[in-house]
């Protein structure tokens, strides 16, 4: 039993010895905005898993688990987005993002295929509340 306490205590603190970094912070973003009905079947191919899109330059800027839905609500569409940010400088990846040329060439297809919601520009970023 001795040796099973021991080896656990070294499993646990392994990592501390090793001079690990402590656990990454995730920013979660969920956000939502509308698609043009007549968009949908070229919206969707953009984002098939065929098409790389700025996928690689989501992966540059510490998003992850980018996904996004699509809903119909009262004869309206809408698309439901969520990632997760594992950076430490988040304004400024989004800002190195926003400046890459490919990402602008790749908003310049999609932003004219979404409706952006009453008082909002572009994607609206909904609170986190669970």
């Amino acid at each position: 039993m001795k040796r099973l306490l021991t080896v656990t205590a070294l499993v646990l603190v392994a990592p501390v010895l090793a001079g690990s970094s402590p656990p990454q912070t995730v920013k979660r973003v969920g956000m939502v905005i509308e698609l043009d009905a007549d968009k949908i079947p070229e919206y969707k191919a953009l984002h098939a898993d065929s098409n790389p899109g700025v996928r690689d330059l989501l992966s540059k800027y510490n998003i992850r688990n980018f996904s996004i839905f699509l809903r119909e609500i009262g004869g309206r569409w809408y698309e439901f987005g969520y990632y997760e940010y594992t950076g430490d400088d988040y304004e400024g990846d989004m800002a190195r993002l926003d400046a890459e040329p490919r990402n602008k060439e790749w908003l310049k297809v999609c932003d004219p295929m979404q409706i952006p919601l009453p008082g909002e520009e572009s994607w609206a970023v909904m609170e986190q509340v669970y």
